[in-house]
């Protein structure tokens, strides 16, 4: 019997259903989980890691989008990983990217120790800081989050191929 291959609507339903802790530790051929050192060059490793796991699935029309995005959460879940420390210790920084093939979609996120909501704020184009959640609500199809049952969060965003 063939599975029919999971939808981005199904997927979005099943990470509520079984929630992304699930998929932080699955070994799945469509999945690819990569834990992140509490550091600034995170953000890059994390770059780095979208760009090729794209290109290995055939979606590398999706990498700048989602390598500009993967940045955005990254640099965010390093800043809330960091304060405080000590009540952050015990969970890992880990980006998820989670192929969905009909149709073809991307689910990036990353997970981070904060309990903290994402507010998305108006954008001030002055300021150094502050777009994050505009970008990623930018260049995704969709963003949203979601608490870890251990502790924490995941962010995540979206993307359409065009396959």
């Amino acid at each position: 019997m063939v599975e029919e291959p999971i939808s981005a609507a199904d997927c979005l339903q099943a990470t509520r259903e079984i929630g992304f802790d699930a998929f932080l530790v699955a070994d799945r051929s469509d999945a690819t989980a990569c834990p992140l050192p509490r550091q600034a060059d995170s953000v890059k490793t994390a770059r780095d890691v979208t760009r090729s796991t794209l290109s290995e699935w055939g979606l590398a029309e999706l990498s700048d989008d989602a390598a500009l995005v993967v940045s955005e959460l990254v640099t965010n879940a390093v800043r809330y990983a960091l304060c405080p420390p000590s009540r952050t210790a015990a969970h890992p920084i880990t980006l998820l990217l989670l192929r969905l093939t009909s149709p073809s979609h991307v689910l990036l996120a990353v997970a981070d120790p904060s309990d903290e909501a994402p507010v998305r704020k108006e954008p001030d184009f002055i300021s150094e800081n502050g777009r994050g959640l505009y970008i990623v609500e930018t260049y995704s199809h969709s963003w949203g989050w979601d608490h870890l049952n251990r502790g924490g969060k995941a962010v995540w965003a979206l993307f359409s191929g065009t396959r």
